[in-house]
């Protein structure tokens, strides 16, 4: 049994299959809430929803679609709040199914080529001022990886927006995650395929402790005669729709110039 999450990821928007025992309904209410949660990190109440968002039913049932999201595993409720937030389950649909890729402007596109256009002769250079572009652009941690052991990081700054590591602990482990070159490894060559231009693996999905928050979108293809692998790492709460066609480019864009 596999305990990635492998996405085939092309572009194309929203709402292609709805999960066998959703309703249309509860499907639009599961997007909204998600994304409301992805911008704020707060768990969303009904009246959230239904201000913000064009659901076209009342808060009362925005509540009861919400009670019976949550039992059948969809959202959860954080300690006394009236809000919920997603669980894996949901992020994994929304991911796959629901989102709504915001791609990049060409400008910048061509601004992203230019950063990295003088380190086409060198792979290692290449792939460093990749991290570093990829990181600017998505405004999170960025990283690259090669099957030889090298390892490149950039945008560790960017942790910091994330309220989810304001504890030093879950912050230390996170870093020491990062920056220990097997497990990227493991996470970039061994439960992403490569049979897909983006994937996404959840922390839930790898087994390891106290990791259960994280989020990986990246990309793994050969470039060389290498297995290179880049991609974005941060919380569950990654902002996919921005983040994955980021990763998208960069990866045709290393395989055109390299």
């Amino acid at each position: 049994m596999q305990i990635f999450f492998t996405l085939l990821l092309s572009g194309s928007s929203t709402l292609l299959n709805m999960e066998q025992g959703l309703t249309a309904r509860q499907t639009q209410i599961l997007k909204a809430l998600i994304d409301e949660y992805i911008g704020t990190a707060c768990p969303v109440g009904s009246e959230a929803l239904e201000k913000k968002y064009s659901l076209s039913v009342s808060p009362a049932t925005i509540r009861n679609e919400m009670a019976r999201l949550t039992k059948n595993g969809y959202l959860h409720q954080p300690h006394t709040s009236s809000g919920r937030v997603p669980t894996p389950r949901a992020m994994k649909f929304y991911v796959g199914q629901l989102m709504e890729e915001r791609q990049m402007s060409l400008t910048d596109e061509v601004k992203a080529k230019e950063e990295v256009w003088d380190k086409r002769k060198n792979l290692h250079d290449l792939l460093e001022e990749a991290t570093q572009s990829l990181a600017h652009c998505t405004q999170s941690l960025a990283v690259a990886t090669l099957d030889e052991g090298k390892m490149w990081h950039s945008g560790y700054s960017h942790v910091f927006v994330y309220p989810e590591f304001s504890n030093v602990i879950a912050t230390a482990n996170f870093f020491s995650l990062i920056e220990e070159v097997s497990q990227m490894q493991e996470i970039f060559f061994k439960r992403m395929t490569g049979d897909s231009p983006v994937e996404v693996v959840f922390g839930e999905d790898l087994g390891w402790p106290d990791l259960g928050y994280i989020g990986f979108v990246g990309s793994r293809f050969n470039v060389q005669g290498h297995d290179c692998a880049l991609g974005v790492v941060g919380t569950t709460r990654l902002s996919y729709p921005t983040v994955v066609p980021v990763v998208r480019y960069f990866r045709k864009l290393i395989q055109e110039i390299a």
